[in-house]
């Protein structure tokens, strides 16, 4: 399988501490995150459902770093859903700068691939909204 690239950024006008906060309360995921529950599972990992039941899929992640309130790289371990992806939390400002990024592995082979052109920008958006939403929940500094 072929490794594929999304990411967004956004401003967030809270700092780190309380952003970073927000992203890994788990059940207010649907607060912010698109279409998508998340809960912990044991020490390291982390499922996030996106869709609405039974139409979507279930991600299976292993958190692999863990450094609040700057930090979180996470293993995807799930059928649909492979690679690794990282939450980046930094100050900017007044605020916060946060960063998602994703290294995916396409499923479904050569389609995947082929169709991965069409589906990134969906992806990004998507991504941005989501942060954007994120940033909305949380009172300015």
């Amino acid at each position: 399988m072929r490794a594929v690239h999304a990411a967004a950024a956004a401003h967030v006008p809270a700092p780190p501490e309380q952003v970073f906060a927000l992203i890994t309360d788990w059940p207010r995921h649907p607060e912010w995150m698109f279409m998508t529950t998340a809960r912990r599972v044991g020490d390291d990992g982390l499922e996030a459902y996106t869709g609405l039941r039974p139409f979507g899929f279930l991600d299976t992640m292993t958190i692999t770093h863990w450094e609040p309130p700057y930090l979180m790289r996470v293993d995807h371990t799930g059928r649909v859903v492979r690679g690794r992806g990282a939450i980046r939390v930094r100050p900017e400002g007044e605020g916060s700068r946060v960063v998602w990024a994703e290294e995916l592995l396409v499923p479904f082979g050569a389609l995947g691939v082929a169709a991965w052109p069409f589906i990134r920008p969906l992806v990004n958006a998507v991504a941005r909204r989501s942060l954007r939403k994120l940033a909305a929940l949380l009172p300015t500094s």
